[in-house]
């Protein structure tokens, strides 16, 4: 009787402990979304690498894949990949500039692969996820905190995302996202600017610029 309540009392602490490091966590999270998108507008600068040990994969094998994101409330203008997206809050624009070919979707459309894009960085842990406090890292004198979230759906083709947040600015540093196929993808925040005076038509997809330049329009 007595191994019985150690054991029921280890499992309801254990309980208790878990419930108060998913609580922390969550906190940090709402804190950070909250300081980020009080910002009138952000400019995010971000380096992106892949890993995956069952294909032989290492991180620094290939070097970063670099882009920039201007984010304003749900609209965002984003470079990645050679290609420009344009969200003007109703229609996302995708110009792919080698091919000289755009695609309109209605609606924001980034992310409905389970892919976190850098344009869902704010919102991504909102629904979904199980959250936990992770390791405090220094990197680069810079104290960062990680908060780990695991997906609630068990066939989620994520199986682990970590948050790297900066302890002193509450500023989103660093993400590595685990796929179920093993690899790992890291996206760091290498530049953060806030409140950037932009034009009002930074958002706006300019249909005649394009059509002047021959695109293709879908």
């Amino acid at each position: 009787m007595k191994k019985i309540t150690i054991l029921f009392l280890s499992l309801f602490l254990t309980t208790i402990t878990f419930s108060q490091n998913s609580a922390k966590a969550k906190s940090l999270l709402d804190e950070v979304s909250a300081k980020m998108s009080a910002y009138n507008n952000m400019y995010l600068g971000f380096s992106q690498t892949l890993s995956n040990k069952e294909a032989g994969i290492k991180e620094g094998d290939e070097p970063p894949i670099r882009g920039e994101i201007n984010l304003q409330g749900e609209k965002y203008n984003l470079n990645y990949l050679g290609n420009n997206f344009i969200y003007d809050g109703k229609n996302l624009y995708v110009i792919n500039n080698e091919e000289k070919e755009i695609s309109i979707t209605s609606g924001d459309m980034s992310g409905d692969d389970g892919f976190i894009y850098p344009s869902k960085l704010l919102t991504f842990y909102k629904e979904g996820y199980n959250f936990e406090m992770g390791k405090l890292e220094n990197i680069n004198g810079r104290n960062i905190q990680f908060v780990t979230l695991n997906p609630i759906d068990s066939d989620s083709d994520i199986v682990k995302v970590e948050l790297g947040i900066d302890a002193k600015t509450k500023h989103i540093y660093k993400l590595i996202q685990t796929g179920s196929n093993g690899a790992k993808t890291s996206f760091v925040i290498t530049t953060f600017k806030s409140n950037q005076p932009l034009s009002n038509n930074f958002f706006t997809f300019d249909r005649q610029k394009y059509v002047s330049q021959k695109y293709t329009i879908d």
